[in-house]
């Protein structure tokens, strides 16, 4: 079904794969072919892309700026506040406000709409695009009008892909969308390419999600993708249509990979055609001889129906081989659940939902620009067309992605088809996937074609004693399963002739009532702030010595963004830095907040001129025990917490995951490694110090680790920092690692954050 190869790969006019193994030369040679892999990478698209985006000079150190970019309703206002204090004029590239994350504006009273008015306000001041809410999920709304065979677009969501389109897009945090806006750069390495080879035709019933689940399960636990951009080729893509593709490539998010891009065809051209956007078509092929750095090799005819049991899109299973071993599979979700949900006080169960041999779910959802797609509904409606999904408890909702696609869903009849079955039809809204919509009940169990099933995305709070779980499905076996009331099913047990209507897309929804301000900037306009939106706070620059106490010691494999800042119920609070702090690390550990309270007023105590170790007096032993080998004063040292987690920041591109620990006085992470680019450079932009250490940690929780010289190290480009664990007499050495950091970086770091930075620039 997929291979992974074990070396990189040649391959020869979009077709032939030539593994890079001891015969490949041989190989080559008879076929004539004279290359190097440094002349063959070159002929990737993903290159061609990348190239014509660089502006160092240098391939090797990118420095990207971006076609257009894009931010929804929880990350805009901060973007916008981050850039503004920086010191920001106008919008220098289309930016796209969509308002699909806190579109519920009951929730938090009036402060979602608050937002909306302040992104309406600083679209008409700054010259932005602005999408009202209901209108679009914002990967939709970008696919249909902002994409471009060759653009590279930058948004603050992870799900920014628009690779089957031919876009390469990457999620990042907002520290790196505020540069853009300051027209600085996008820096990274060069990645490595990974060819991700389609070959054969799916099965009639076999979905989009399905693809993208069982290369996610292949990929994401051995990092085989992890920062690479993942490269679509082979002769499997003609068998594809692009809503097809599109929901295969907003799920490369969940491999880790840093961007992606396929080649293009007549049905890409067709799909601009459509759109009425003709002119952002363009063939893009990969070269006659192309070199790729690993090899996903996929028999499209050979995937079956599957699912991402809770609590990650990566822990996937057939359909079939779970119903074959129910409880053996469930059991094992739930011995892994125990230590995911770290709640003594919660039963955590599966098999209570087994009945008469078979799994029972209580609700389905097909949303998001995932599950919301065009093709997607209708095959959902076909399957359900004069059927019931039952009186009982299983519950359905389905999710339009854009009012364009809603409507051409009402005029070809698959709406009513839906309503008539007993499916409940929502607007465009993106609350599925993070826990703001269809919540299920306390216990329960929902199939979903959405994004991820991390741990609370469907909304339950365990810290109040409730769990439920999410497992992802494609939409036509969420179908199937509906007609059984509940009873997973997969697609291939049911008979069904898919129509597989036209679509039309109707422009005339976003002429309306789409704001597009880009190129007309009015400085006259007056900024709408409600109550809830503050400014940044003041944070001060790196000081020469640090002294860190560890609040909090996660030793989970992996920890999700979610985890660091919770989703669902902190979304009305992303405008307000200091209120959105007090839920950092609830889910996870609900005693960070107050330790890093605790140790942040010695810090504070320093700013006022006062002895830290006065407002904090353990901090006392600890100071003299460090003065008998260093030479610190209140002037040269700087105190604060730091937290250690083996793998943080998988998931979402949320910055405040970061942000959030920086305005609790953290000045640095440790970990064993950084799940993601993104989360290592939302630290970046923070100053917070984004440390590594493999090996049996040398602290413990509540200790204080003191790190001499840090801020000339970062200056001096160093690797490695000497530290020390320090108890009352005692201080025992170890040392600290650091991955390569930009010059820009250092100085981001140096500065305390990237607001400080830009303010000292402005000075210069």
């Amino acid at each position: 079904m997929i291979e992974l190869y074990k070396t990189g790969a040649y391959l020869l006019n979009g077709k032939e794969l030539v593994a890079d193994d001891a015969n490949a030369e041989q190989v080559l040679s008879s076929k004539g072919i004279k290359t190097t892999k440094e002349e063959a990478r070159k002929n990737t698209i993903a290159y061609g892309i990348l190239s014509a985006h660089n502006t160092s000079g240098n391939m090797n150190e990118l420095k990207i700026k971006f076609d257009c970019m894009a931010s929804h309703d929880i990350t805009y206002v901060g973007i916008i506040q981050t850039a503004r204090a920086s010191g920001m004029e106008k919008f220098p590239l289309p930016y796209v406000l969509t308002n699909c994350h806190n579109s519920l504006c009951a929730v938090g009273g009036t402060i979602n709409e608050d937002d909306h008015m302040f992104g309406l306000s600083a679209a008409k001041k700054y010259g932005g695009i602005y999408v009202p809410a209901h209108q679009a999920v914002i990967h939709q709304f970008m696919r249909e009008m902002m994409s471009g065979c060759g653009k590279m677009i930058l948004g603050s969501d992870s799900h920014t892909r628009y690779g089957a389109l031919g876009t390469m897009a990457i999620g990042e945090g907002g520290g790196e969308l505020a540069k853009q806006l300051l027209k600085q750069t996008y820096d990274v390495k060069c990645p490595e390419v990974i060819c991700i080879y389609l070959t054969g035709k799916p099965q009639p019933f076999v979905g989009p999600q399905d693809v993208a689940l069982a290369i996610i399960g292949e990929v994401f636990a051995n990092g085989y993708v992890k920062n690479k951009v993942m490269e679509f080729v082979g002769d499997g893509i003609d068998n594809l249509n692009v809503e097809y593709r599109n929901g295969i490539d907003v799920m490369t998010t969940e491999t880790t990979c840093l961007s992606s891009v396929w080649r293009t065809d007549d049905k890409v051209k067709e799909y601009f055609d459509i759109h009425s956007r003709a002119e952002e078509y363009k063939e893009l092929n990969p070269g006659a001889v192309t070199y790729y750095d690993g090899v996903v090799y996929v028999d499209l005819s050979q995937i079956k129906p599957m699912i991402a049991m809770p609590f990650h899109p990566s822990n996937t299973y057939t359909i079939e081989t779970l119903n074959e071993n129910l409880e053996d599979i469930l059991a094992d979700v739930e011995k892994k659940a125990i230590k995911t949900i770290d709640n003594p006080n919660i039963h955590f169960n599966l098999r209570n939902k087994i009945k008469d041999g078979r799994l029972y779910v209580d609700q389905g959802v097909i949303a998001g620009c995932a599950g919301g797609t065009y093709d997607n509904i209708c095959d959902v409606a076909d399957i359900l067309d004069g059927k019931s999904i039952g009186a009982d408890d299983f519950a359905l909702s389905v999710y339009p992605s854009s009012q364009p696609t809603f409507m051409s869903l009402v005029q070809n009849g698959a709406i009513t088809k839906l309503m008539a079955a007993g499916a409940t039809i929502r607007s465009a809204f993106c609350g599925p996937c993070f826990g703001a919509g269809d919540v299920p009940s306390n216990g329960g169990l929902s199939i979903r074609h959405s994004t991820r099933n991390f741990p609370n995305r469907e909304g339950s709070k365990p810290g109040n004693g409730q769990i439920a779980s999410v497992a992802l499905m494609d939409a036509r076996s969420i179908a199937a399963t509906a007609l059984n009331k509940g009873f997973l099913t997969p697609a291939s047990e049911i008979d069904v002739n898919f129509t597989k209507p036209k679509y039309f897309f109707n422009k005339s929804v976003y002429d309306n009532r789409v704001y597009n301000g880009y190129g007309k900037a009015d400085p006259s306009v007056e900024l709408k702030f409600g109550p809830n939106i503050t400014d940044w706070p003041a944070m001060v620059e790196l000081k020469p010595n640090l002294i860190l106490k560890v609040v909090s010691l996660i030793t989970d494999p992996v920890t999700t963004t979610d985890e660091l800042i919770p989703s669902g119920e902190t979304s009305s609070y992303r405008s307000n830095p200091l209120g959105l702090a007090e839920f950092t690390l609830s889910r996870k550990d609900p005693a960070y907040v107050g330790r890093a309270k605790a140790i942040q007023v010695a810090e504070k105590a320093l700013e006022e001129g006062k002895c830290a170790a006065a407002a904090v007096p353990e901090l006392k032993p600890i100071v003299e025990e460090i003065k008998k080998h260093f030479d610190i004063n209140h002037d040269t040292i700087g105190i604060g917490s730091t937290i250690y987690a083996v793998k943080p920041g998988d998931g979402s591109a949320r910055e405040q995951a970061a942000s959030c620990q920086k305005v609790l006085g953290g000045w640095a992470n440790i970990a064993k490694e950084y799940a993601t680019k993104r989360y290592r450079s939302n630290l970046i932009n923070w100053g917070m110090l984004p440390f590594t250490f493999d090996g049996e940690l040398p602290f413990e929780n509540g200790d204080y680790i003191f790190i001499p010289d840090v801020a000339n190290s970062v200056a001096q480009k160093a690797s490695s920092f000497k530290a020390f664990v320090v108890r009352e007499g005692e201080m025992k050495e170890f040392t600290l690692s650091m991955g390569e950091l930009t010059d820009d970086e250092r100085s981001i770091i140096l500065a305390g954050c990237l607001i400080n930075y830009n303010k000292n620039k402005l000075k210069k």
